[in-house]
């Protein structure tokens, strides 16, 4: 066999193996990416404006110095947490900006993408545990009151207030993501199984 019967071969392989998109799936899919998009910026922007109502509450507050302090440094460290994750999602926003969709491995890459980014979302939820925890405990802390609490309804109160926000948390993680971002995963996984035929 010479060298033009093996490329050619070689390239038969590989159009076999990867069909084409049309015009037509290829407006499908560019569809549910635009709406990710969307609520993407919209996340961003909006986690931008919670970030400065935080920290202008906590220095406009009649509070001490040193509760203020100990809240700033933890809203720093709640900021370099998101800053960390956000980068993840920007760079699934950068590939989706520009959707591309020649082939069905282009297309099954880019859900692969959106899968781990999934995991990226559930990873910043549990990130906020123990930020939970502390900010728990610096108000259980600093809040004056008129008669001292025991230390078993502090230890209840923070034991109580953490489940019931862990819970809180994945319950408010997993509707947010399905809402804005899984039901466009389903819409790319229905397309992937309609080429697949």
């Amino acid at each position: 066999m010479n060298i033009d019967e093996l490329k050619n071969a070689w390239n038969d392989d590989v159009f076999e193996e990867t069909p084409e998109i049309s015009i037509e799936q290829n407006k499908k899919i560019s569809l549910p990416l635009e709406k990710m998009r969307k609520n993407m910026r919209m996340e961003f922007w909006s986690t931008v404006g919670i970030f400065i109502f935080g920290f202008a509450i906590v220095w406009m507050c009649g509070a001490p110095f040193k509760f203020k302090f100990y809240l700033t440094i933890l809203l720093a460290s709640m900021g370099l947490v998101t800053f960390f994750f956000f980068s993840k999602f920007f760079k699934l926003y950068k590939e989706i900006s520009n959707p591309v969709m020649k082939t069905f491995d282009t297309l099954q890459d880019l859900l692969l993408q959106l899968n781990l980014n999934k995991q990226y979302y559930l990873s910043f939820y549990l990130a906020f545990i123990p930020f939970l925890v502390c900010e728990l405990i610096i108000v259980m802390e600093f809040i004056p009151r008129p008669v001292p609490i025991s230390d078993f309804t502090i230890a209840t109160t923070i034991l109580s207030s953490v489940v019931g926000g862990l819970f809180l948390l994945y319950l408010v993680g997993k509707w947010w993501f399905k809402s804005f971002y899984g039901k466009y995963i389903t819409q790319i996984e229905n397309l992937l199984k309609e080429l697949k035929k």
